[in-house]
């Protein structure tokens, strides 16, 4: 859940600030429509892909800004400083040996976030609400570049998981790590 800090910094970016914590006091649950590249940049990643990056920066205690999950698009966004766009690419690069699909968003662009309270079951959620205005680090942009590498590798391994193995067996029959 939102906390009255995340509200401020959160809405803060919209267009009419005021507007958009007047929805969100009459309806909690409501999305709303942000502009990016103001106050933070997102970077959206097929959901599969995204909830493994989300679990991994959590696993490993790595720096953490708000997450938003669009169910019904399939997409997990991740927010980041604004201007982070260059750092992210060139992060990615150097840790990525293939490119790794994602979005960028940021000046220019307009994302829905989930409103404060949103219910399960609804078709946008938090997986990490801002509770406040979340620091400006290079290392949170970091986090997600080599988290999502670390991801992709995770998810393309347990695509071909039981493949390549020989000799007419099951995945049963594969051999086992210790």
């Amino acid at each position: 859940m939102m906390t009255r800090r995340g509200v401020q910094w959160l809405s803060a970016a919209a267009d009419n600030p005021e507007e958009c914590r007047e929805r969100w006091a009459a309806d909690p649950r409501s999305p709303y429509a942000l502009p990016t590249g103001r106050l933070f940049d997102v970077v959206a990643i097929e959901k599969r892909l995204g909830v493994e990056t989300f679990d991994q920066l959590v696993r490993h205690g790595m720096p953490l800004g708000p997450v938003m999950a669009d169910w019904a698009a399939s997409m997990v966004g991740f927010f980041l400083p604004s201007g982070s766009r260059e750092s992210f690419t060139h992060m990615l690069k150097n840790e990525a040996a293939g490119s790794l699909e994602y979005r960028y968003l940021d000046k220019g662009s307009v994302v829905v976030v989930p409103g404060p309270m949103p219910l399960g079951g609804e078709r946008f959620a938090w997986l990490h609400a801002p509770v406040r205005r979340p620091e400006v680090t290079l290392g949170r942009t970091a986090a997600v570049a080599a988290m999502l590498v670390a991801a992709s590798v995770v998810v393309s391994r347990a695509d071909r998981y039981g493949q390549g193995y020989t000799g007419g067996g099951s995945e049963s029959e594969a051999p086992h790590a210790c």
